[in-house]
């Protein structure tokens, strides 16, 4: 399978051009022949625009979603769509009847929701997020390609009992879509490569790249295969980090270095 990261240019509240240039993304990793894309965390309004958040919520069939799921099914391909502000007054069997949700949506070739993933851990630190989101309760794992793909967001990463439900769920591969800022450039290359080595697995790390006024997005997206090795990466500037994930060679390190099975 291949996989792209896209890096977008995220612009604080520029919501139609920030789903542009998402759109047009996957229409530059289809032409690159990905299978799947994996956006960024609040692409929408950007992560820190918080003051725009409840304005520019929306519902999982409001137009940011229904645009990409056109965009899955015209280019054939699916899409991690992480994530957007969730309006969850608009939602049933969510985490809370009002508020809103950090949310990620899988999208399947034929632009069908196969999966929603509500951020689960909340910045607080120097960041009005836990204040005015609701944090997720389920964490779902699709089956697409070969691969059982499992979603986690940005502050997600410093929490490896997550990964680990994860991996006990089946998960082969899981997609990090971001929101990381400097100065915490060591901290974004180190726990996405221990996720990645400790539950012997894929991890793809789509960063976004942008300034707001007081954060700056560090970019760097990467994918780390089971071993922790980089297979593509890129620097802070927008990007499309590509490259090809197999299936097989989840089972053939399980196999050769066969951790999980040794815990007690």
């Amino acid at each position: 399978m291949r996989i792209a990261l896209a890096q977008l240019e995220i612009e604080a509240g520029d919501v139609s051009g920030n789903v542009a240039r998402a759109t047009d993304a996957v229409a530059a990793a289809a032409a690159r022949g990905a299978d799947l894309v994996v956006l960024p965390e609040v692409f929408t309004v950007g992560y820190f625009a918080f003051d725009a958040y409840a304005r520019r919520a929306e519902s999982l069939d409001g137009p940011t979603l229904s645009r990409l799921a056109e965009a899955a099914r015209e280019h054939d391909l699916g899409i991690v769509a992480g994530s957007i502000v969730e309006d969850l007054s608009t939602t049933d069997g969510g985490p809370a009847d009002e508020g809103y949700a950090n949310t990620s949506v899988f999208l399947d070739r034929s632009g069908e929701r196969r999966a929603v993933y509500r951020k689960r851990h909340l910045f607080g630190y120097d960041s009005a997020e836990a204040e005015l989101l609701v944090p997720g309760e389920s964490l779902p794992v699709v089956d697409f390609h070969g691969f059982r793909i499992g979603t986690t967001t940005c502050y997600d990463l410093r929490f490896p009992e997550l990964y680990r439900a994860l991996a006990d769920a089946g998960a082969t591969l899981v997609c990090v879509p971001s929101a990381w800022p400097y100065p915490r450039v060591e901290h974004w290359q180190l726990l996405p490569r221990a996720r990645a080595v400790e539950n012997l697995c894929y991890v793809a790390a789509a960063n976004g790249s942008g300034r707001f006024d007081d954060a700056t997005l560090l970019g760097r997206s990467t994918v780390y295969d089971p071993w922790g090795v980089p297979l593509a990466s890129c620097g802070d500037d927008p990007a499309l980090v590509v490259a090809d994930v197999e299936a097989d060679r989840i089972e053939a390190v399980r196999e050769e270095f066969p951790a999980l099975r040794d815990r007690r």
